[in-house]
This record gives structure tokens, C-alpha cells and sequence, in this order.
């Protein structure tokens, strides 16, 4: 039918806006699902906020741990000397196959642990200490 004034005509087909993909293979934009990563975004699409993402705070997963704080044992005790011949007391410096333990593990501060190992080598040289265990 030619076009009539008074006559109304179907709308014109639209234009597909992307070719067809299968179902669960959608890409979108930056921020659509499935699209590329930026760095540093969250993907919420607004500010972070404390405590998780949308619905409120978290309630399983990840939780943050605080460490304790280690406190030299001998600074506690101001302790002035580490006596070499007190071989139980620097045994609990000591890993089981005779490797004197580091500060991260023990908590000693730095003076200490100088004495420390000064102390159980000259405790391992008279034979208080072993330098090693069997294997």
C-alpha cells in the first residue's frame, strides 16, 4: 500500500544492536558483566564502603586477623646477661634440628637475640648444646 495520509504505517524492523551469542557468553562494556577488569575497581559501581559489599557487612569468608604483638621475654624480665650455662632456658631458642630460631618467631629484640646466639654457641661448644640432631 502506498503511503496515505491518513493511514498508518508498521514502524520500520530495528537494527540489531550486536550479533547473537549463546546464552552465558555476554560481554559488555568496561563495566558490564563479564567485560575487562580495571585496576582498583571494585565492580560495585559506587564508593567502598566498610564492611563487605552490597546487603551489609559480611558474614563468612575472610576475616582480618590481628597479630599480637611479640614482646622480647628477656627485656620483660630485664634480664642483663644470658648465661651460657643455663641450657634449658636457651633450649626454647632452639628448633629441634639445632637451628637457633629467628626474632620473627621468638619475639626477642635485637640486643637479646645478638646474646642469644652468642650464648648457645658458646653452650654447643662445651656441650650443653647440640649442634645438630641425627637424622
Amino acid at each position: 500500500m502506498p503511503d496515505q495520509p491518513g493511514s498508518q504505517s508498521p514502524p520500520p524492523p530495528a537494527a540489531p544492536e550486536s550479533p547473537a551469542r549463546p546464552e552465558g557468553h555476554s560481554h559488555g562494556g568496561p563495566g558490564g558483566p563479564g567485560g575487562p577488569r580495571r585496576e582498583g575497581h571494585s565492580g560495585g559501581g559506587g564508593p567502598r564502603r566498610e564492611g563487605g559489599g552490597p546487603g551489609g557487612p559480611r558474614r563468612g569468608g575472610k576475616r582480618q586477623y590481628f597479630r599480637k604483638k611479640k614482646v622480647c621475654r628477656f627485656c620483660v624480665d630485664h634480664v642483663d646477661f644470658i648465661d651460657y650455662k643455663k641450657a634449658d632456658q636457651l633450649q626454647a631458642f632452639v628448633q629441634e634440628r639445632g637451628k637457633i630460631l629467628p626474632r620473627r618467631m621468638t619475639g626477642t629484640c635485637s640486643r637479646h637475640q645478638r646474646w642469644l646466639g652468642e650464648a648457645i654457641k658458646r653452650a654447643r661448644n662445651i656441650a650443653l648444646l647440640p649442634f645438630a640432631t641425627e637424622l
